[in-house]
């Protein structure tokens, strides 16, 4: 069952059944530090793999596994700890992307507008377009940590602007971020295009290859990061085909040679510190998931998120 609001204005958000780790549905994120908003779009332009419109729920499922108390570094209650909600989907068709988009942005600003820290559940990688834009409505200097197997950030058709592999391109054309201080990490892989490269590093970005994070070591690359962001509000996107398909198949292009889960969720709990004030994890896809595995690290990615979003620097108290 769902609830939809009469009117967009009042509510751009779809009720749903099952929160996140079981935490309460709500309308509002008034009064919580985090919020989670699932955003079901995908813009339909992959030749054959289509399906991560349904990713959010499949998160929200697979989440029943996990634990509210992580022992070693966190023995509380992460969701009481942030006064945690879930509000739920964002109320788009994907076929008007953007229509949808302009949806997600207003969705996501009510979350920040109320204080909370918004968490995005794609949904392809696209999504990161309206939720960086309603993230720089508050932090203009923002700056991006982008974890994925691809940049992203392929120039931008004219005729069709919008699809999954030009979110960044818009993010710093747009100038709603600072590439100098953002960085893609983990990428590797074959492409569709030349010059991806070439044209991320045009627009100021940082890239930091998979060869390249294996070669210097988890240590050094945070080190170089956490230097970089350091007093900055972080844009966190992590695209789940940053991990090898081996652990997580379903997602909408899969390529070999990323992180273990073990390597990828160590990464991820090295952040700490940084000053994360919205994040989004995206491309879960339901229909080429394995047993939900996908959905289930996706969930646990979550998780570590919330851990790390307790100790940003900018948090109250």
């Amino acid at each position: 069952m769902t609830i939809r609001a009469d009117n967009l204005a009042d509510a751009e958000l779809l009720r749903t059944d099952t929160g996140f780790m079981g935490v309460p549905w709500a309308a509002s994120a008034e009064g919580a530090g985090a919020a989670i908003i699932g955003v079901p779009f995908d813009c339909g332009t992959h030749a054959f793999r289509i399906g991560s419109r349904q990713g959010p729920q499949a998160i929200r499922e697979q989440s029943r596994l996990v634990r509210a108390f992580e022992s070693e570094v966190a023995d509380y209650d992460i969701r009481a700890a942030l006064k945690l909600v879930d509000c739920g989907d964002v109320i788009l068709t994907p076929s008007r992307i953007e229509d949808a988009f302009a949806r997600i942005e207003a969705a996501a600003w009510r979350i920040i507008d109320a204080g909370a820290t918004p968490i995005g559940f794609g949904g392809d990688g696209s999504i990161s377009v309206p939720l960086v834009r309603a993230a720089a409505r508050r932090w203009p200097d923002l700056c991006v940590l982008h974890v994925d197997s691809h940049t992203d950030c392929h120039q931008v058709n004219p005729e069709h602007p919008y699809d999954s592999s030009s979110q960044f391109s818009h993010a710093a054309l747009e100038q709603r971020i600072s590439p100098s201080a953002s960085y893609h990490v983990g990428i590797r892989g074959s492409t569709y295009r030349a010059g991806v490269f070439q044209h991320t590093r045009a627009l100021g970005y940082n890239i930091i290859t998979m060869r390249e994070y294996m070669r210097r070591g988890e240590a050094d690359v945070l080190a170089e990061l956490h230097q970089a962001m350091k007093g900055r509000p972080v844009y966190l996107s992590w695209d789940m085909d940053a991990f090898d398909p081996s652990v997580a198949p379903g997602v909408c292009t899969p390529t070999w040679g990323g992180f273990t889960a073990r390597e990828g969720l160590q990464f991820l709990r090295g952040l700490t510190g940084l000053d994360i004030v919205a994040a989004d994890i995206n491309t879960v896809s339901p229909p080429h998931d394995v047993q939900g595995m996908a959905a289930h690290l996706a969930a646990h990615v979550a998780f570590e998120t919330l851990l790390l979003l307790e100790k940003t620097p900018s948090r109250p108290g």
